[in-house]
């Protein structure tokens, strides 16, 4: 799918999220993905043969300081 010269992990590769962004509805909380992943502002994705990955947030920055 990704057209970029340095081509953009695919929506299987543990690093799909790095992909470029290319459209974003932030009004609405998502944004597409040249590999066509929809990422969501709560971190939960939907790849592109409909499954979907929990949102993965890890603990705040202020809790790991203890």
């Amino acid at each position: 799918m990704c057209q970029h010269l340095t081509s953009c992990p695919s929506a299987e590769a543990v690093d799909r999220e790095a992909a470029r962004i290319v459209a974003t509805f932030p009004e609405q909380g998502w944004s597409l993905l040249c590999n066509g992943v929809i990422v969501f502002e709560d971190t939960g994705e939907l790849l592109p043969d409909g499954r979907t990955i929990a949102p993965h947030r890890g603990p705040a920055v202020h809790a790991l300081a203890a």
